[in-house]
């Protein structure tokens, strides 16, 4: 049976289109000195077409303090991670997420219940981008830290299959986040891959921690839809367009036709914390 870090390291080692490839140089390009990784992920990994779409990067950095010029921007990144930022490149636009080396590998770890990173990394990705063999190497052993921390978490159900638990495991991440996607979401993130979710179920089982406790999921719900929101009015200060781009998402995967008026776009923050409350009692996101 091969280790959990062989199956990622080929996994991430996987070829992306050149073009996605291109923006994550770009990325790493704004941050000289400092950008030690970049990380491609998401649904656009699966696309042939990538015009029109989103892709969706993490850039991984030494320092917070290194990566930013304004102070500010360095203590919102490290009070509340990870900063998000729109993108474009050749024709495609993108998010960037940012997260030091340090937060990278702590959020991808059980040590924290925040799920938005491990259970984003026990999905598949790919290192499109490293400065050296040490970066790459870190980014590497932080992404096996995901899939051990997303299945403890959930707990194993006697005679429950692999599979099963993971799609489990999935809705669980899925329930502590504000989501504008449907339920059956979390189960297709398993479904559009079976394989790939097979192979590495003994590996990652095996990698899970003895000393790691399952549960908790009524505390990271409440500490998830919180933080979710926080990051949200965090986004609105932080990202250009940021109101604009949560009206296309929501309207996209929950099929509403918001549309963002002018004192909106002048106090995103207010629009931000006053919009969300509405969508979740309408059902929109949960």
């Amino acid at each position: 049976m091969p280790d959990l870090i062989d199956l990622v390291r080929a996994e991430l080692a996987t070829p992306v289109d050149p073009r996605a490839a291109a923006m994550a140089s770009a990325i790493a390009a704004e941050y000289p000195g400092s950008a030690r990784a970049v990380l491609f992920y998401g649904s656009c990994l699966r696309e042939s077409e990538l015009d029109g779409l989103m892709l969706d990067f993490y850039l991984i950095v030494s320092d917070y303090s290194d990566a930013y010029p304004k102070r500010w921007m360095a203590a919102a990144n490290r009070l509340i991670p990870p900063n998000v930022f729109p993108f474009q490149h050749d024709g495609l636009i993108a998010k960037y997420a940012v997260l030091s080396e340090a937060d990278f590998d702590r959020l991808n770890g059980a040590e924290t219940r925040n799920v938005s990173v491990w259970a984003r990394f026990a999905q598949p990705s790919r290192l499109v981008w490293a400065v050296d063999d040490t970066a790459r190497d870190r980014a590497i052993a932080a992404v096996a830290r995901a899939a051990p921390t997303l299945l403890a978490a959930a707990g194993r159900v006697n005679g429950e299959a692999p599979l099963d638990w993971w799609r489990r495991a999935f809705s669980l991440t899925y329930s502590v986040e504000l989501r504008a996607e449907r339920t059956s979401r979390a189960q297709s993130v398993v479904d559009a891959d079976a394989e790939r979710y097979a192979r590495f179920s003994a590996p990652a089982i095996a990698a899970i921690p003895a000393d790691v406790r399952s549960g908790g999921w009524a505390r990271r719900r409440l500490e998830g839809k919180a933080l979710s929101i926080a990051r949200l009015a965090k986004a609105s200060l932080t990202y250009a367009g940021g109101i604009d781009y949560l009206a296309w998402k929501i309207n996209r995967h929950a099929g509403t036709k918001i549309e963002i008026k002018p004192w909106q776009r002048r106090w995103p923050l207010v629009a931000a914390l006053t919009l969300v409350p509405h969508l979740m009692k309408s059902g929109a996101i949960r």
